[in-house]
């Protein structure tokens, strides 16, 4: 029973990996767009857009509303991990992103205010969006306290994550190589101890002594005729 009621979580959440968080029009802006405090603005605006649309589907009793905010709102939260992510590579690459950072917090604590506003009211179509909503509003919690870090804090914290990724990436090749390299000693040997069936063929033991078995009295005879 268990099974069948996980079947359709797994299918929303296919359905919602293969949909792009972004429009044709956005994901081309993006790609024009290389600089990362340009692009965090970029990102930025897009959010706003979405939190616009938010308000507009909450203040409208049509029918099939949760639908459009559940997507609405998972798109919002892929968008702010995204500004995570642009975040984190310019950090890495030692670019100075403080004004894009500032942006960043500056927008989306209007957002979280927003968003658990409406968590409080409780709408009534709420548990139809309510584990997306808690995503979004967990997503931009943690990218507003990320952006709030000092950059030498922050830049330390992801040289430790990428010191620890590296080692087990390294331990799960090793293991992997281990077991290769055990997999192939074994068919080398398993190889080395077969032999032609035909040579490996061993005459059956007999329950007769020398001079009882039948065969070879028959054969004493025609020696001596």
């Amino acid at each position: 029973m268990k099974y069948l009621l996980i079947l359709p979580i797994l299918a929303v959440l296919a359905l919602a990996q293969d949909r792009d968080f972004l429009t044709p029009d956005e994901a081309d802006q993006v790609r024009e767009v290389q600089e990362p405090n340009k692009r965090l603005q970029l990102y930025i605006k897009f959010a706003n857009l979405r939190m616009d649309l938010l308000k507009s589907s909450f203040a409208s009793a049509k029918p099939g509303r949760s639908l459009f905010i559940h997507d609405t709102l998972e798109d919002l939260a892929r968008l702010i991990e995204a500004m995570d992510t642009v975040s984190d590579d310019a950090i890495r690459r030692k670019v100075n992103i403080e004004a894009g950072l500032a942006a960043v917090v500056e927008a989306e604590k209007p957002m979280l205010e927003e968003l658990n506003k409406i968590a409080e009211s409780q709408p009534k179509d709420y548990a139809r969006y309510k584990f997306t909503l808690e995503q979004a509003v967990d997503a931009i919690k943690d990218s507003v306290e990320l952006a709030s870090q000092d950059l030498k804090t922050r830049g330390a914290a992801l040289a430790r994550q990428d010191k620890r990724d590296k080692a087990e990436r390294d331990e799960i090749g090793s293991e992997t190589d281990a077991r290769a390299a055990a997999q192939k000693a074994t068919e080398k040997k398993t190889e080395g101890s077969s032999t032609d069936p035909a040579k490996a063929a061993k005459k059956p033991p007999s329950l007769y002594r020398k001079g009882e078995n039948p065969a070879d009295k028959d054969k004493d005879k025609d020696k001596q005729q």
